[in-house]
């Protein structure tokens, strides 16, 4: 049984993972949501304008009031900085798993940001919200997504073949998991 707490804010050495608020706005846009690099990593819609943001933290800020939702802002604890975004995307109540999507804006990459945050969920998916397994998955060439789910003790289950059509050709799917017995 799941016990649902709703986005509850996490600090870790160099974070503070919280709700987004309509400050975060130019950060967001400024960081990584206008970055095509960024945004096609996780098959997110690029955001080119200050309205189309608000309208992305319009749908945040209102889901925050359901229990079962889970997404977090990325603060960098030393800027101030809203960096990137983690979340449980998919949350499967009935099945006990919930599923991560994260992403940093590169400014900030190469400094274990990315690890840092998914440790921190781990920690409250599987001692907060009790699942029983997180799983995570990355494209085939986002190879530094890759580096963090191995560093975050995830364990490779398997690869959806050609799953995603992008810039004419086709992307594998791969998927890794967590037991909370194995974290």
């Amino acid at each position: 049984m799941l016990t649902h707490c709703g986005t509850k804010s996490i600090e870790s050495e160099n974070l503070i993972l919280r709700q987004f608020s309509y400050n975060d706005n130019k950060d967001m846009l400024d960081y990584w949501v206008s970055d095509p690099n960024i945004q096609s990593m996780y098959s997110e819609p690029i955001y080119t304008n200050e309205e189309e943001v608000k309208e992305l933290l319009d749908k945040y800020i209102t889901s925050y009031s359901q229990d079962s939702y889970y997404r977090w802002a990325i603060i960098e604890k030393s800027t101030q900085i809203c960096i990137g975004q983690i979340a449980f995307f998919l949350v499967d109540s009935k099945n006990h798993f919930g599923e991560i999507e994260y992403c940093i804006g590169s400014k900030f990459h190469r400094k274990g940001y990315a690890s840092e945050a998914v440790k921190a969920i781990l920690k409250y998916g599987f001692e907060k919200i009790n699942f029983h397994k997180i799983q995570v998955c990355h494209k085939e060439n986002n190879i530094a997504s890759q580096g963090v789910i191995k560093k975050a003790g995830f364990k490779y289950e398997g690869t959806l073949r050609d799953y995603f059509y992008m810039d004419g050709k086709y992307v594998s799917r791969l998927y890794y998991s967590l037991l909370k017995s194995e974290w």
